[in-house]
């Protein structure tokens, strides 16, 4: 085993140092300018904000993930998580007031169907009541099937190693689409895929490849489902854009649905980190899952807000003319405080859609933009990260109360006026090409105007 590891890490860093080589050679490359002056986008472009179920809904019935959090003695426990469950009205009425268009929730399969064959009717009133009060507040609800959760008796049955999942899962989601098609949601079948499954590879034991084929499968037979009862939906299922291995991370997924999406859905996030990108080529390699560093936390990420025009350019050339929508963006930091290098919630807003405008006016058909998230939630096993419009910090209050931060005012302003002005210059330079989304960012360098 020690052999073959050392084969795959020679190889994993002979692939770095070419990029490298490739990136360095490449800064004498012409930056591209933008086609036309960067311009608010269009009255109908979609600004939203989304939340998920079971980050933040609490009161969570049996489930992998309330299964998955015992067992791991360093997680926070969920509790209530900030109680969405109770307090949806008065957090949709927070995102009403921010002028947005979309509203994305998760509507959980443990809740709706606690054993098989067997349907809360309460859960579905309170799915009701949220979607009710998404569209009374002038939102378009954006509904997620799958956001990594699945009921404990689908865990006893195998999870995504059972060759039933596929038939269990569809059973439900085709419930969901009956009884909310008529609102006319965005629809996303599956968060993330590629994060889900290295998850569940990581702590509900599936097979990587056999659960990219199922949830992919899943994804084809409900996307056809949803046509067949909303004609005219909009499907997708949204990927976590990685910046330097993008093809490699999302590609195998992708090239299985290729033909059964309405709009590419792309979350953006991080630009390139070579020590990570390293370490993911070795364990990918060798069938494992890519842990973090240590000491590496998700709030001193690489934030490189120029990236997401990159994301946007990729899919933009893998899919011409379909729309791109990013379903998810925004920037963690560490229990609220402000970050050690200054960057601001504010600031960072404000440069994500300087460049997404500058997308547009390269042509990029961008038709929605949702920050995540509109209140702090239950990051996965900690409530450390906080991306949150309005802060709650669950450890110490018991009210959960929702404190804004400075991006509230920003973000309102932005939609309001359709994006940055003309004049508006980013607070920070474009980072060295190798540190952003290599190689595209070192071949096609984008200046600031």
């Amino acid at each position: 085993m020690r052999l073959r590891f050392r084969r795959y890490a020679l190889a994993a860093l002979a692939v770095a140092a070419s990029t490298l080589l490739l990136c360095t050679n490449s800064q004498a490359a012409p930056p591209i300018q933008s086609a036309a002056a960067i311009a608010p986008v269009d009255p109908g472009f979609l600004w939203g904000v989304a939340a998920s179920g079971f980050q933040s809904e609490g009161h969570a019935p049996d489930s992998n993930w309330t299964r998955y959090i015992p067992s791991h003695h360093d997680y926070d426990a969920l509790d209530d998580s900030v109680d969405f469950y109770d307090r949806n009205a008065s957090d949709i009425d927070l995102a009403a007031a921010l002028g947005v268009r979309v509203f994305r929730i998760g509507i959980e399969w443990a809740r709706l169907q606690p054993a098989p064959g067997v349907w809360d009717e309460r859960a579905f009133g309170f799915y009701d009541a949220v979607i009710a009060n998404i569209v009374r507040a002038g939102m378009r609800p954006m509904i997620t099937l799958d956001h990594w959760v699945y009921p404990g008796w689908a865990v006893d049955r195998g999870g995504w190693r059972s060759p039933g999942m596929v038939e269990d899962w569809l059973t439900n989601m085709r419930a969901v689409v009956d009884r909310y098609a008529s609102r006319n949601p965005l629809w996303v079948a599956v968060n993330e895929p590629a994060a889900y499954i290295s998850h569940e590879v990581r702590r509900g034991a599936a097979d990587a490849g056999e659960m990219q084929d199922r949830v992919a499968q899943a994804h084809n037979a409900i996307y056809d489902y949803i046509h067949q009862i909303q004609p005219g939906a909009q499907v997708t299922s949204n990927v976590g854009y990685v910046a330097g291995a993008e093809a490699e991370v999302n590609g195998g997924f992708l090239d299985r649905v290729a033909n059964r999406l309405d709009y590419v859905g792309i979350d953006y996030y991080f630009g390139y980190d070579p020590v990570q990108s390293l370490l993911g080529s070795i364990t990918r390699a060798i069938g494992s899952s890519v842990p973090n560093m240590p000491g590496q936390n998700i709030w001193d990420l690489p934030l490189r807000t120029e990236g997401i025009y990159y994301a946007l350019q990729y899919y933009s050339r893998r899919f011409p003319g379909k729309p791109l929508y990013i379903v998810e963006n925004g920037m963690p930091t560490e229990n609220g405080r402000p970050r050690g290098d200054g960057y601001s919630r504010s600031d960072h807003l404000r440069d994500t859609v300087y460049w997404i405008q500058r997308a547009k006016a390269d042509g990029m058909n961008v038709i929605g933009y949702n920050y995540w998230s509109i209140t702090d939630n239950y990051e996965w096993g900690s409530y450390t990260p906080r991306f949150g419009l309005y802060t709650v910090d669950v450890r110490t209050d018991p009210a959960l109360v929702r404190r804004p931060t400075d991006a509230v005012g920003t973000y309102t302003r932005l939609v309001d006026e359709g994006g940055v002005p003309a004049g508006y210059r980013p607070t920070r330079s474009p980072a060295l090409c190798i540190l952003v989304d290599p190689p595209a960012s070192c071949l096609t360098l984008v200046a600031v105007r």
